[in-house]
């Protein structure tokens, strides 16, 4: 389960999906907004794509990033270090779990955060719950870091927005890739500096999923989700999400009710693109894209 933000909204849809066609995790990984929401499935095994629903219904910008903007300005200059605090994502996360603990959750979690000091990934899999989580969503600049065993931790989007490798590499006999980035559509009558953060973004975000996917697609089936279509979204508003829960959950139900999966290799195309497993691997079956 990858980061986007307030697009996380189609991990929802998406989830509910694979939940309709029987689709059950034995272990999750997660980075960022993959992780809350991964932690939310993985503390409540039966119910959790409907308390998912329910979480996401009633989320605002305040929930998650309370304050103004001034506000936010003010405060990067007081800390010098981040613009938002982290006390109302904390409680949104208090109120969803049912665990402190990663031992004490119903199926196995485990979430991606990078090591300020070193530049290494961080895989969080074990002790306390809510630190872990905090520090996977810590967007740098935005949330402050987070001090976990002696490391300080931010977001692991910047090096895993998908964490495909580690959960691969955590036993996975198969994935399920569920993608929070959405297509931006091309602006038109030129390009804003919006839009070309928006398309950079997109490229570093698509060149680390389809970078890691060769490898992990060789060994073992990977079936990656389709992306709702093009969409415009602010990564801090919330003004989206009906929207896009139900486009995701849409285009994953089409997809997964023609999906056969008979061997390794990628199940999809993430971000339209096809990828093997070397460039003279023969292609994998492609159902439903």
């Amino acid at each position: 389960m990858g980061g986007g933000g307030s697009r996380g909204a189609v991990q929802v849809g998406m989830v509910s999906a694979l939940h309709e066609h029987h689709v059950r995790p034995d272990q999750i990984t997660g980075t960022s907004v993959g992780a809350l929401n991964g932690a939310v499935l993985a503390a409540h095994p039966d119910e959790g794509p409907a308390l998912l629903a329910s979480m996401w219904r009633d989320l605002t910008r305040d929930s998650v990033f309370p304050g103004s903007l001034l506000g936010a300005v003010l405060r990067l200059g007081r800390s010098r270090t981040h613009a938002v605090s982290s006390k109302a994502l904390e409680a949104l996360v208090l109120s969803t779990l049912n665990a402190d603990t990663f031992e004490g959750l119903g199926t196995p979690l485990a979430v991606l955060a990078l090591d300020l000091a070193t530049g290494d990934e961080h895989v969080l899999d074990s002790g306390p719950l809510v630190p872990a989580l905090l520090a996977s969503a810590a967007i740098p600049g935005v949330f402050p870091a987070v001090h976990v065993g002696g490391r300080t931790l931010v977001d692991g989007g910047v090096v895993a927005n998908v964490p495909v490798r580690h959960a691969a590499a955590r036993g996975a006999g198969s994935l399920v890739v569920l993608d929070a980035t959405v297509p931006a559509p091309v602006a038109p009558g030129g390009l804003s500096i919006s839009s070309i953060l928006a398309r950079v973004a997109q490229v570093q975000l698509r060149a680390q999923l389809t970078a890691a996917l060769p490898a992990v697609a060789a060994r073992i089936p990977v079936v990656c989700l389709p992306a709702p279509g093009a969409r415009r979204v602010n990564p801090t508003s919330f003004d989206e999400t009906a929207a896009l829960v139900h486009d995701a959950r849409e285009r994953a139900d089409a997809f997964l009710a023609q999906l056969h999966v008979d061997g390794p290799g990628v199940y999809g195309e993430p971000f339209g693109r096809y990828v093997a497993g070397s460039a003279n691997a023969p292609a994998a079956p492609v159902l439903g894209a």
